[in-house]
C-alpha cells in the first residue's frame, strides 16, 4: 500500500534526523541556533514515536524504508557545513540546509495526512497534522533566526557570538565583483 510505503520512508527520515541534528548542534556557533536544533531534536524524537502510533492505527509495526531524499539532504548539509566551517557564514549555511529538510518534511507530512483522511483514519491524520504543524513552526523559527541574527552576520563577515572563535578572513554572503573573480 502506497500510504504505508511512504510512511516507512518518513520513519526512516526521522530516525536519520535524530542522528544528524546533534552534528548540526555542534557545528553551529550561534547559541540561539544551537538551542533551536536541540529543541527540534526533542520534537524529532516525538515524531518517531508518532509515526510508530500511525503504523499501529493501520495494524502494522513500524518499519523503515530508506529515504533517499533525506540521505541526499543530510549529505548536502554536511557538505555545506564543511565548506563554511570556521567562516562567518556557517550559521546561515546551517539554517539553509535545515530549511531544505523542513520543506521536505512539510510536503511529506501534508501529503500523508491527506492520505490518512482519504483512508478514513482520523486518528492517524491528526497525528500527522500535529507533526506537520511542528515542522512549519520549526521552519518559521529558522527564518526568524536567519533574518534577525545569522544572515546579517554572514553578510558582514562578522562573528555572531562573543565566545565564538574569531573568523578572520573567509567567506561572506557578499558577492565577489566579477572583476575580482577573474583574477
Amino acid at each position: 500500500m502506497l500510504f504505508l510505503d511512504e510512511l516507512a520512508d518518513m520513519y526512516d527520515c526521522e530516525i536519520r534526523l535524530t542522528r544528524a541534528l546533534p552534528k548540526m548542534v555542534r557545528k553551529a556557533t550561534h547559541a540561539e541556533l544551537r538551542e533551536a536544533f536541540k529543541s527540534h531534536l526533542d520534537e524529532t524524537d516525538n515524531h518517531v514515536s508518532r509515526l510508530k502510533e500511525v503504523f499501529e492505527f493501520f495494524g502494522m509495526n513500524a518499519k523503515a524504508r530508506k529515504c533517499e531524499a533525506i540521505v541526499g539532504l543530510i549529505k548536502e548539509a554536511d557538505e555545506i557545513a564543511s565548506d563554511n566551517k570556521g567562516c562567518p557564514t556557517i550559521n546561515a549555511a546551517l539554517i539553509c540546509a535545515a530549511q531544505k529538510v523542513e520543506h521536505y518534511e512539510i510536503a511529506s507530512y501534508g501529503c500523508r495526512a491527506e492520505w490518512a483522511d482519504q483512508l478514513g483514519n482520523d486518528d492517524a491524520a491528526d497525528l500527522l497534522r500535529q507533526t506537520l504543524e511542528e515542522e512549519k513552526a520549526a521552519d518559521k523559527a529558522l527564518t526568524a533566526l536567519a533574518r534577525l541574527r545569522c544572515n546579517e552576520s554572514a553578510q558582514d563577515g562578522a562573528s555572531e557570538e562573543e565566545d565564538a572563535p574569531r573568523m578572520g578572513k573567509g567567506r561572506s554572503m557578499r558577492p565577489v565583483p566579477s572583476r575580482a573573480r577573474a583574477r
